[in-house]
């Protein structure tokens, strides 16, 4: 399909823009993963699954697409946990690597092409901050430590739109700093015997967070590629610097177009662990079936930010509920495709405006009322419905479960043989036309908040929402 009509908001200029890739039909894509220090959270999970919906739907429309998205796994963040618990900082960032890849399976989110990590481009960093050195861009104090000089990049401050003058007046030297100028940024962290770190041509140390970035992207995807992508958090400083020094040591382009996802707040407010309001993803799904989660990070534009309450779980668990119910009892793997659908017409015009998942969500919901319709009335066309209901809900990755599974499934798990049990005892009951013992059984299914509904092929149950 290779479609032509996709425009993405690039946060560069500000501005959306018709995507044209570098190739024709080839798409490259880095996003900035995470620090491996500690379980994920739900803003992280925010970005898991706004960039898997961007891959996708990039699939979807007939890119090839490469998708790359590195794992930080050496940093002062992660030395400071290592240190605290007494354990190897290898150790500490396997487990938490580990940790992140189970919460993205559990959310649904397709494991990118590559994850390379930290350490094992140490070789790519040294390379690039002696490209730097050369080129005039970097400098190494008196104490070991390689900075980036950033007035020497004219450009410097055009993806988070700053100027120097503005930045001069907020930036600081720290104790054992010896920088040129405050606003410059460290490449090279000089490091004791006793710490951890490489050899380089300036001494023993370990690589600044910001370049860790720029060698990785550029080792898997070249000097310039299409697409990067992050938190909105993270524009400036790191994704501002990884331009300065990818631009400063290749002399081109860096990334085409820049992606960047809104924040979530919890009811309201900021998402921080001093407000006593911040959710690891584990402890979310405890809670609520990882698909309800899912919705709710999908039905928002990906950069409009979220709000995080248990009650917007509980409606999404509703809507869910609602386009399951569309699909409860179709068969719709042997069903014929719906060529040219105004459905899949309008979820493509949704998508192709900035990755629209929340008005692609609404044109489900208008799939579905018909879905619901044709159920009644053409078995036929009621499968092709539903079969390309499935389709355009897994670009979004939601509804690749067992209908019956999730209407079955409330908060807490329930006892499905129980539950079958009462409903053949009733069935029983009105066969024997003991209405007040179908009616007691009734009540005690509606106290475990069991809906059961009657129909010509029989009784169904879900749980009521």
């Amino acid at each position: 399909m290779n479609t032509t009509s996709l425009k993405i908001h690039n946060s560069l200029t500000r501005k959306k823009e018709t995507f044209i890739p570098r190739e024709a039909g080839k798409v490259s894509m880095y996003v900035c993963g995470l620090t491996t220090y500690d379980y994920s959270h739900i803003g992280h999970a925010r970005m898991f699954v706004a960039f898997d919906i961007v891959v996708r739907y990039l699939r979807y429309s007939g890119f090839d697409v490469t998708y790359i998205r590195n794992i930080t796994d050496i940093d002062d963040k992660i030395l400071r946990r290592a240190s605290e618990n007494d354990e190897y900082f290898e150790d500490l960032t396997a487990r938490f690597i580990q940790a992140t890849r189970e919460d993205e399976e559990a959310l649904f989110v397709i494991r990118p092409d590559e994850e390379p990590r930290a350490t094992a481009h140490i070789a790519e960093i040294i390379a690039m901050i002696e490209k730097l050195i050369a080129n005039d861009y970097a400098y190494k104090a008196a104490n070991g430590d390689v900075y980036y000089a950033v007035r020497q990049f004219a450009e410097y401050g055009k993806l988070s739109n700053k100027n120097l003058d503005e930045l001069l007046a907020g930036a600081r030297i720290e104790v054992g700093e010896l920088k040129r100028d405050p606003r410059d940024f460290a490449l090279w962290k000089a490091a004791s015997d006793e710490e951890v770190g490489w050899d380089s041509p300036w001494g023993y140390g370990r690589p600044g967070w910001h370049i860790e970035c720029s060698a990785m992207s550029t080792c898997c995807l070249g000097d310039s590629f299409d697409i990067h992508g992050g938190g909105s958090d993270l524009m400036f400083p790191h994704h501002e610097n990884e331009i300065a020094q990818s631009e400063a040591a290749t002399g081109k382009q860096f990334a085409k177009y820049w992606m960047h996802n809104g924040p979530v707040r919890v009811d309201n407010e900021k998402m921080s662990k001093s407000l006593g309001n911040f959710f690891t993803v584990r402890d979310v799904l405890a809670k609520y079936p990882a698909e309800v989660v899912r919705y709710l990070l999908v039905a928002s534009h990906y950069r409009s930010p979220i709000n995080y309450s248990d009650q917007g779980l509980d409606q999404a668990a509703s809507a869910l509920e609602r386009l399951y119910l569309a699909l409860r009892g179709i068969n719709a793997a042997e069903a014929k495709d719906l060529i040219n659908s105004r459905y899949e017409r309008a979820f493509r015009e949704a998508m192709d405006d900035d990755f629209n998942s929340a008005e692609a969500m609404g044109v489900l919901f208008d799939l579905a009322r018909e879905l619901n319709k044709a159920k009644e009335q053409d078995a036929v066309l009621a499968g092709q419905l539903a079969k390309l209901l499935l389709k355009l809900a897994g670009v979004l990755g939601i509804l690749q479960g067992n209908a019956e599974e999730f209407l079955q499934r409330g908060a807490q798990d329930v006892d499905a043989a129980l539950i079958d049990g009462l409903i053949a005892q009733r069935k029983q009951a009105r066969a024997d036309k003991n209405w007040a013992l179908a009616d007691q059984l009734r009540d005690q299914l509606g106290a475990m908040k069991v809906v059961v509904e009657d129909g010509s092929d029989g009784s169904s149950w879900r749980i009521e929402r």
